[in-house]
């Protein structure tokens, strides 16, 4: 009675844990929905409106490092339930906020919070399940991450239709309550390393990530060499060359080179101080390999996301909230292979499941940019292809971070998992980077193309593709409604169509790499979920305890 007790608590520690990741997954997509009912109601500028979706995005990743160590060293409950209320009290900021300035600074911060929660809830997961139970929370904790991406939109759409922007953002507030709740009932106090984080690693980390996050999130829109627009932030204005872009990115691979040598330098044994990013780990062949597949496969993985809803809407002509819905099956896809991951666990390793999920990822976007080919796609199928997809990212994306962290010791989890954070979120970021500049610049060339007969000057067909790249598409709709452009539309569809199909290939085709990536994933890490002997009990986190290694 008393085993069936304690396994009851920690499923409903699990409902916890994925509530709360599914906060932060659902504020980095459901931005971009109310994007239109923000600068009407705030009156902002297109300079504020780009950092209100980016500044959430930027300090996310600078600050996984740093968090998730301090998570070993403090404990990765008191970490998770410090995020949480960081992220209710910001997210109650942003949804007050008067002007586009307190907006930004809300999404800052709310950016910490995220950073809090993430890696937190991996180490929490490690600490509360063993054996294929792992495997079980994993795959629920991965079909979250699945499906918070596609719920966002449309979350997002339907409250910029009925309700205000300002809830996108309230709605946080009373989940946090609940997630505190079921976090302090059912998850136990987390082990905790006797040790101080290295004051000038935690500086480079952050400065070198953000740096690197800023300028892949923001090269296409400043320019990735030189300036194409004017960097604003605060009253500040960057117009000169090189591009803030450039700058940002050199300065950031310089400086993560710097910290990159302190860490291999304090990770030594009998080192003066603790690293921050401890470089045995990479001695581990699932964990080091394993990241280096992580950073592929986030590079096809979500950056298709990122312009779908463009074509959703300004193609076929769905509005925010039906392009929100036309999502779902990915979400459900998500959620179908979490149970079915349930049974296959007897039959496949979790590398197996990796596999099986990126192949049917490549298939299913492989299909998607098939569908996209053609500006009259049919709504089935295009469910269809993200039902796929869904499945694919439900397999994949739980069980390569169980595989990852499957022979972290107990007293790295922190920090394991902030690592492995930080690969999946830049290889994100260089995925979102690639397919975004993809599809733009595939938009302006075919909208060019497509009116080279019209008999329309040059310089005005220049003036057309720039007005429709510039816009991400919203100029379609008036052109169409007005006899004079109704051809620049119509060039427009056809171009925005061939974006997202040759952004889908591309996508399938790293997925695909990513596969092959799997293959340096050494076969005992088959059996993550299985490492009863990593698991460690919890200590009281009143109780400082003795580094394990």
């Amino acid at each position: 009675m008393a085993a069936q007790e304690a396994g009851s608590r920690r499923w409903w520690g699990l409902a916890g844990i994925a509530l709360g990741v599914s906060m932060i997954v659902v504020d980095t997509t459901i931005v971009n929905v109310i994007t239109a009912s923000v600068i009407d109601d705030l009156d902002i500028t297109s300079s504020q409106t780009q950092w209100i979706q980016e500044s959430y995005a930027i300090t996310f990743a600078a600050l996984l490092l740093v968090l998730g160590r301090l998570a070993d060293l403090v404990g990765a409950r008191r970490i998770f339930t410090a995020g949480l209320v960081v992220f209710g009290v910001t997210s109650l900021l942003a949804g007050l906020a008067p002007n586009g300035t307190v907006l930004i600074l809300a999404r800052f911060l709310q950016g910490t919070g995220g950073a809090m929660l993430l890696p937190t809830s991996l180490s929490l997961l490690n600490q509360t399940f063993t054996g294929k139970a792992r495997g079980q929370a994993f795959a629920l904790w991965g079909s979250t991450i699945g499906a918070a991406t596609a719920v966002g939109p449309v979350i997002g759409g339907w409250l910029s239709e009925h309700a205000s922007w300002r809830w996108a953002f309230g709605i946080n507030v009373p989940l946090v309550v609940l997630v505190v709740f079921l976090t302090m009932t059912f998850i136990d106090p987390s082990p905790r390393t006797r040790a101080r984080i290295d004051a000038p690693s935690a500086l480079l980390s952050v400065v070198g990530l953000a740096a690197l996050a800023f300028g892949l999130v923001e090269g296409r829109s400043y320019g990735w060499v030189t300036s194409i627009k004017t960097f604003d932030l605060f009253g500040y204005a960057w117009t000169s060359n090189p591009s803030p872009v450039f700058v940002a990115l050199v300065a950031g691979v310089l400086v993560l080179a710097v910290f990159t040598w302190r860490q291999i330098r304090l990770s030594r044994p009998g080192a003066s101080r603790e690293p921050l990013m401890n470089t045995r780990l990479f001695a581990i062949p699932s964990f080091r390999n394993g990241n280096i597949a992580i950073v592929i496969i986030g590079l096809g993985e979500f950056g298709i996301i990122a312009v779908l809803p463009l074509w959703l809407q300004f193609t076929l002509n769905y509005s925010a909230l039906q392009a929100g819905v036309a999502l779902l099956p990915l979400a459900l896809g998500s959620f179908f292979a979490s149970g079915l991951s349930f049974g296959l666990q007897a039959k496949l390793s979790a590398l197996d499941l990796v596999r099986l999920g990126l192949a049917l990822e490549a298939l299913a976007l492989a299909g998607l940019g098939v569908v996209a080919a053609t500006t009259s796609a049919p709504w089935w199928a295009i469910a269809i292809a993200l039902f796929g997809y869904g499945i694919g990212v439900g397999f994949a994306t739980a069980q390569v971070t169980n595989v990852v962290l499957a022979d972290v010791p107990a007293s790295d989890a922190g920090s394991g998992s902030a690592i492995q954070s930080t690969f999946r979120q830049l290889g994100s970021a260089l995925g979102i980077a690639v397919l975004t500049t993809v599809f733009y610049s595939v938009l302006g060339k075919d909208v060019k193309s497509g009116l080279a007969d019209s008999g329309l000057p040059h310089a005005q067909i220049d003036q057309f593709a720039n007005a429709v790249t510039q816009s991400a598409g919203a100029v379609i709709q008036p052109f169409a409604a007005n006899p004079a452009t109704a051809q620049v539309a119509d060039a427009a569809r056809d171009a925005m169509a061939n974006g997202v199909a040759i952004a889908s290939w591309i996508a399938a085709g790293l997925l695909a790499l990513g596969v092959l990536a799997t293959v340096l994933i050494p076969a005992q890490a088959a059996g993550a979920g299985d490492q009863d002997g990593q698991h460690h009990e919890p200590m009281d986190e009143d109780r400082a305890g003795e580094p394990s290694r």
